[in-house]
């Protein structure tokens, strides 16, 4: 019976360091989830814009408002699902190596249960979102220039100064994100 005694306490505090370990490793996996829902949002957003804001343009598109050159609608509906397809390329890329473990480099860089393993993947997927709501931008622009008597682009000039201070936040990000692995890297005792 004593044997019991002593070592049920000891049994407990395995099994609630266990279940805290978890407990950390699920929240760490939220921003991951959160960073993937918003990258998914975005998607939805800017194939929204496109397609509804498509169907209002002219047959020939303009880029500037005193501008002579123009593109016909349907080139520059298909460069923009083009530049869709080609950042979301680039910016998944990345992830679903490190997800499905194919970089074997950056899986051991970053391995499961690495918190900046959690925080380099919310990274990505926030950063394609970032990226998808800058071409929903582009597109938007593009409607307000082609249709100058329902809206002018005056109007919402504050949204499209907003996307290049967001890329720059998340490349700054980025930055602290490998500044702080690093800094893990050179002193793993201190993490």
């Amino acid at each position: 019976m004593t044997v019991f005694v002593t070592l049920l306490p000891d049994v407990i505090r395995r099994r609630f360091g266990q279940i805290l370990y978890i407990s950390s490793l699920k929240s760490l996996h939220m921003y991951y989830r959160f960073g993937k829902a918003f990258y998914y949002f975005s998607i939805v957003i800017f194939l929204f814009f496109l397609l509804y804001f498509y169907s209002a343009l002219p047959e020939q598109v303009y880029f500037q408002l005193d501008a002579a050159d123009r593109w016909p609608k349907g080139t520059y509906f298909y460069g923009m699902i083009s530049l869709f397809v080609i950042f979301n390329l680039i910016s998944l890329l990345p992830p679903k190596l490190l997800e499905t473990k194919s970089w074997k480099k950056l899986h051991r860089l970053f391995p499961i249960g690495d918190p900046f393993r959690d925080y380099l993947l919310t990274w990505f997927y926030s950063f394609g979102g970032v990226l998808n709501l800058s071409l929903g931008m582009m597109v938007f622009y593009t409607h307000s220039i082609n249709n100058q008597q329902e809206i002018t682009a005056d109007q919402f000039s504050v949204f499209f100064y907003l996307i290049p201070a967001l890329l720059l936040v998340w490349i700054i990000a980025l930055f602290l994100l490998f500044v702080g692995k690093t800094k893990k890297l050179q002193n793993p005792s201190e993490y």
